[in-house]
């Protein structure tokens, strides 16, 4: 196995481990990599100083390591998927009001009438959105994307 330090052409660092180098270049030449963090396909290895365990260096001297990124090896209909997916939640923060913390009660208020029917997105808890499904309130979760550093 080997563990490269990887870059997209968008400049977002990630780190994978291959079986060889040879897996590293067949992946990437057919398109199967793609950055944790944006989904780009266009991914290579980045410039890296080797690192090499010595007996004799204590654990005090020991570099500190990095934290672990989440590493995703996605085929091209998901890294498609991913970006309509991007896409989509772009277009809906975009174009809904954000009521923040108020989510579950303005949503219960455009749907009793209290309030002008819109699209609105914001925070709940999961009781919340439970309370909302289970009264008729269509209501969807808007998941995190990798990019927004969850």
């Amino acid at each position: 196995m080997i563990h490269y330090a990887l870059v997209c052409d968008k400049g977002h660092s990630f780190e994978s481990w291959f079986a060889s180098s040879t897996a590293f270049e067949t992946q990437a030449e057919r398109g199967l990599l793609g950055c944790a963090v944006c989904g780009s396909q266009h991914v290579e290895r980045a410039i890296m100083a080797p690192q090499v365990a010595r007996k004799d260096r204590e654990a005090k001297d020991a570099p500190a390591v990095a934290k672990e990124q989440p590493v995703a090896l996605v085929s091209p209909q998901e890294a498609a998927l991913r970006a309509k997916l991007r896409e989509l939640r772009r277009h809906l923060t975009a174009t809904a009001d954000y009521v923040g913390p108020r989510f579950a009660d303005e949503a219960r208020k455009i749907h009793l009438g209290e309030t002008e029917h819109r699209s609105i997105y914001g925070e709940a808890s999961p009781a919340e959105a439970e309370a909302l499904l289970e009264d008729g309130i269509e209501v969807h979760p808007l998941p995190p994307m990798p990019d927004e550093g969850h």
